[in-house]
């Protein structure tokens, strides 16, 4: 009878581990359910949703209605100048005969490698005889004419005038294609990868070519140039007297003359470069200002010819018109 208490006892310290042990699992189990419950609950990694860039109030913005579906041009590309965003392209990375929009070129390296614009640059004989054998589009300047710079460069670009074009090119690198070779290099520099000179005319030789694309980050790059973007913005010049025409000559840029209005729902045409050959087709590279914006389109290949309806400018109004819709 002396061993029952500690019997008891003994039962009663089993009894205690047991509920020990007992609220130890049942702690366990309650921190692993709510472990399980807690990363359940947890949200799975959402990759952040892109920046989309809100127009500010008031301002125009373009949009998907902007389509080359319906264009005269086979080939067409449309760039805001602000950040050089592609808004609308047609086959704009094909190559293509760049005619007269070579003269944009032919401008901004003449401008980059002749400060005085105010030089007399006197015009050989030879220029002209080769250009009327090619029937080339010509300014009005004659054989002997001294020419400021500055006029040649209007004549080049306003009503295309191809002798002033190799008046600038022989005097900047001593003959035609002494100034093709700085062309191309220009074309390098900018990496106009598609775009190679053989005149610096536009007048039709299969090396001569270009891209849409690629006419349109020149005339991009050339209109950053303040002399070029008063000249090629210009509606009209008059040049200074020379030896051969002593009340100068008034020049009108070609686009100008053909596109009659260039205003559009509040926007306007500013500047623009025509071209055509027979394989060019109708070509126009213009700039045009938007809801307080500018933009560039280039076009290329319209079919007709200079008098016909010009089908390239039909595009750019057309083009211009639907920025914002």
């Amino acid at each position: 009878m002396a061993q029952q208490p500690r019997k008891s006892r003994t039962q009663r310290l089993k009894r205690l581990k047991f509920i020990v042990y007992l609220l130890i699992a049942i702690l366990a189990f309650y921190m692993v359910k709510v472990a399980i419950s807690s990363k359940s609950r947890q949200v799975p990694d959402i990759p952040p949703a892109p920046i989309v860039a809100t127009p500010p109030a008031n301002t125009p913005s373009t949009s998907a209605a902007l389509s080359a579906d319906n264009l005269y041009s086979p080939y067409a590309i449309l760039i805001d100048l602000a950040n050089y965003a592609v808004l609308m392209q047609k086959r704009s990375t094909a190559r293509i005969y760049p005619a007269s929009l070579t003269k944009i070129m032919c401008a901004i390296v003449a401008i980059e490698n002749l400060p005085d614009l105010r030089e007399p640059v006197k015009l050989s004989e030879v220029i002209f005889r080769e250009l009327w054998s090619e029937d080339a589009t010509m300014a009005g300047f004659l054989p002997g004419e001294c020419v400021p710079v500055i006029d040649l460069l209007y004549g080049a670009l306003l009503p295309s005038g191809a002798e002033c074009c190799l008046g600038l090119a022989r005097r900047i690198a001593g003959s035609e294609q002494g100034f093709v070779k700085l062309m191309n290099e220009k074309a390098v520099a900018l990496g106009l990868n598609d775009t190679h000179f053989a005149n610096v005319t536009g007048l039709h030789h299969p090396s001569h070519f270009s891209t849409a694309r690629d006419l349109a980050d020149l005339l991009c790059y050339a209109l950053q140039n303040e002399i070029f973007r008063k000249v090629f913005t210009a509606v009209r010049h008059s040049t200074a007297s020379t030896n051969k025409h002593p009340g100068g000559i008034t020049f009108y840029s070609t686009m100008f003359k053909k596109i009659g209005d260039p205003r559009f729902k509040d926007g306007v045409i500013l500047g623009g470069k025509t071209g055509f050959t027979a394989e060019a087709g109708l070509c126009l590279a213009s700039l045009a200002e938007y809801g307080g914006k500018e933009y560039v389109l280039v076009t290329a290949g319209a079919k007709g010819n200079r008098l016909t309806e010009q089908y390239n400018i039909r595009d750019a109004l057309m083009v211009y018109s639907h920025l914002g819709k």
